[in-house]
């Protein structure tokens, strides 16, 4: 086990921008942190629809596919399920975890989240954060939120789960996409109280 004592569940469902999924574990893997990682079956198609790559379905391969995506060899601990096992570890609330985030999560997956559902490992991870009252992150990846998509992220926030949008700030001044996209992630990631991302933050005006 790495230097940090409990691993952090990342789920990432069929939502654009998978590069938020990808700097996150960039960033978690070289601060040494232990990953249980679940994709769901959807995210296979964005992949090949945003990216013309193919993910893996086998464990290993994917964890070597996320690994060459964040640009992290050997730091940390990645560890990746299949979207249909609903036996892994983290399909257990006996099973201790940091808590979860999904990153990108879409909308399909939030209402499904709210009624309760758990056809798939990732829900199934999810609900058990939920019934167990550890930390949940929910990133929505979706613009205009319909009234239905409104109702639904309330419900998740009224059960306890940290509702973070991806939409960055300009503040810091940023010039890559890489940056926007960091801003969203560490603002994230501030949620579970981890702190592994150099943003600058805001320190009052001059």
């Amino acid at each position: 086990m790495t230097s940090n004592s409990k691993p952090l569940i990342i789920g990432v469902s069929g939502a654009s921008g998978l590069i938020y999924a990808v700097r996150a574990l960039k960033f978690l893997l070289e601060a040494d942190y232990e990953i249980e990682f679940v994709a769901s079956k959807s995210t296979y198609m964005v992949w090949q629809s945003e990216q013309n790559t193919r993910m893996p379905v086998e464990p290993a391969q994917q964890e070597l596919f996320w690994r060459q995506q964040a640009g992290v060899e050997t730091a940390g601990k990645l560890r990746c399920h299949p979207w249909g096992d609903v036996g892994a570890n983290i399909a257990s609330g006996s099973f201790r975890t940091l808590g979860m985030i999904i990153i990108p999560c879409s909308m399909s997956t939030v209402a499904k989240l709210a009624a309760g559902l758990s056809s798939d490992l990732l829900e199934r991870a999810a609900d058990v954060q939920f019934k167990e009252g550890k930390k949940i992150v929910i990133v929505p990846r979706e613009t205009p939120f319909s009234l239905i998509h409104l109702r639904n992220l309330t419900s998740l926030a009224e059960a306890g789960a940290r509702i973070v949008p991806a939409i960055p700030a300009w503040y810091h001044n940023p010039q890559t996409i890489e940056d926007l996209v960091d801003f969203v992630v560490a603002r994230a990631l501030d949620q579970l109280d981890i702190d592994c991302i150099p943003i600058q933050r805001w320190q009052g005006r001059n």
